[in-house]
């Protein structure tokens, strides 16, 4: 490739990523993306210009270990490659789709490129579909709109769950018009399970979105802190809201219908 190609590539992948994390710090938004690529160099370039971005990544070679980790832990975008050692990323997709209750976004990023592969995994559940050779600034554009699209809610100041309203701003939360004193971290994690109402989320992905990546953080920190808002917050049945533990996985917020308990 020529220098000054090189330069403006160079250039569009900077000025894409100065927006991305405009709009993540705009946002307050931190994604978790689990890239399925078996060429390391790329899976490096991607989880690389993504980091950068503010997101954490998880990289997969193989489709049996992304499935392996779906099973228990918890991801808010899924990047998948096409051909693989061990199976193709259409039948990861299809897996997903078939034993994932709330799907994540799905972006394709392969290198076939007929328009017949591009309709077969659209119409099999894929968001978007990128093709290969990778331009990471473009990659960058498209998981931003994904996000804006699968995500609408996040990233607003003042968010309302029926009695409960947040402001991100202040931090504060009021519940049927009475303020709530919350610490920073019980205002993450309640907004994050509010954020993801009915869907069961890891362990591993609560601590990193309110507490960062700290592989020294104890699991029984999250837990006092499930206790403390489950009180604060009134999230019992009579109130409206279940907040379960869920075996060997995580937490989930519930909200009830009327007369369900």
């Amino acid at each position: 490739m020529p220098s000054h190609a090189n330069a403006a590539y160079a250039g569009a992948e900077r000025s894409a990523l100065t927006r991305h994390v405009e709009l993540k710090e705009r946002s307050g938004t931190q994604m978790r993306i689990a890239i399925l690529e078996d060429e390391a160099v790329l899976a490096e370039q991607l989880s690389g210009v993504l980091e950068r971005a503010g997101h954490i990544c998880y990289c997969y070679s193989k489709g049996s270990a992304i499935i392996a980790d779906l099973k228990r832990e918890t991801f808010d975008l899924l990047i998948l490659d096409w051909n693989l050692p061990d199976t193709t990323g259409i039948d990861v997709l299809r897996w997903v789709r078939e034993h994932i209750d709330h799907v994540p976004p799905i972006l394709f990023v392969t290198s076939r490129g007929e328009e017949s592969d591009i309709v077969e995994a659209l119409d099999m559940g894929a968001d978007d579909y990128v093709v290969k050779p990778v331009q990471t600034g473009e990659v960058l554009a498209r998981v931003g709109a994904l996000f804006r699209r699968s995500y609408p809610s996040k990233g607003k100041d003042i968010e309302i769950f029926g009695d409960h309203q947040f402001e991100q701003k202040s931090t504060s939360v009021t519940v049927s018009g009475e303020q709530i004193i919350l610490t920073p971290k019980e205002f993450g994690l309640a907004l994050l399970l509010f954020q993801n109402l009915d869907r069961a989320l890891s362990r591993a992905y609560i601590l990193e979105k309110v507490w960062g990546r700290n592989p020294d953080l104890l699991t029984r920190t999250l837990d006092a802190h499930i206790s403390r808002i489950r009180v604060k917050l009134s999230l019992r049945p009579e109130s409206g809201f279940r907040l379960l533990p869920v075996y060997s996985y995580g937490y989930r917020l519930e909200k009830l219908n009327q007369g369900e308990e």
